[in-house]
């Protein structure tokens, strides 16, 4: 095993040699990351095919299917079913992150009503109002329509494949159309915010995207409650400062020692 100086992981955190980098915090971890990962990529290719489908163009693959030489119908019936096992997968082996993911998104604070009220200048300004949850009151809303819309999506998909026709089948059909149409615009908005496009919103990708970790500035103007927790208060990252004390003995022992770093996590 790679020890913590020769460890990329490692290097990617520490300070560059031209200069200090900003402190960041750790958000989600990697078995996170992954799951996330796979769900963003189904959903994805079953928000393409079926929109493809339901605006009646069966007929004319579409450029997912052509790439992939698989008809849309079969692309987007296979990829449920990958879907269907990625949310078995973990609710079998991430019970104990699904407990987490429920209880903070469930959990609704007297303050949330003036957070929703400075959200819509807040997304270009940063200037959000405060919050003590992991997940912002927005995300606690987009997470309870995602899990519920994407389970009637899986569960009716599911039906309409076990059942050929009759009164059930038009009821899937329904709820699958229903699903889908109250989907979309949450998996928009999501993508658009996690992206980062919108100012407010800047460099939240990377909680997801870049290692699972964050500037602590970013953190802070996003979850202002969670990041006091996560550093202690005072804007040091507890086990970013152990990282690189470890880097800096490394280079210590190895005869290449870079300038001492200030223990209060000096950076933006």
């Amino acid at each position: 095993m790679s020890s913590p100086g020769t460890d990329p992981r490692h290097a990617a955190r520490s300070p560059a040699r031209g200069g200090p980098r900003p402190p960041t915090v750790d958000r989600n971890p990697r078995p996170a990351r992954w799951f996330h990962a796979g769900v963003y990529v189904t959903v994805l290719v079953l928000l393409g095919t079926g929109w493809w489908l339901l605006l009646g163009h069966e007929g004319s693959p579409s450029v997912v299917a052509r790439a992939t030489g698989v008809s849309d119908a079969d692309l987007h019936t296979v990829t449920g079913w990958v879907l269907a096992g990625l949310v078995v997968l973990a609710a079998v082996l991430g019970a104990r992150g699904w407990r987490t993911f429920w209880r903070e998104s469930v959990r609704f604070r007297r303050g949330d009503g003036a957070w929703f009220r400075r959200w819509p200048a807040a997304v270009l300004t940063g200037r959000f109002g405060h919050h003590d949850g992991r997940f912002d009151p927005g995300q606690r809303v987009a997470n309870l329509v995602l899990v519920v819309t994407l389970l009637a999506l899986v569960g009716s998909g599911v039906g309409l494949v076990l059942v050929s026709g009759g009164p059930a089948f038009v009821w899937f059909v329904r709820v699958h159309r229903v699903a889908t149409w109250v989907v979309t615009p949450v998996i928009v908005g999501h993508v658009v915010i996690a992206a980062g496009i919108l100012p407010g919103y800047r460099g939240v990708w990377r909680a997801m995207h870049g290692g699972g970790h964050l500037r602590v500035r970013d953190a802070e103007r996003v979850w202002p409650g969670w990041t006091a927790r996560a550093t202690g208060g005072d804007g040091v990252v507890r086990d970013d400062q152990a990282r690189n004390d470890r880097l800096q003995d490394d280079r210590v022992q190895d005869g290449d020692a870079a300038p001492a770093r200030g223990r209060d996590g000096a950076g933006e």
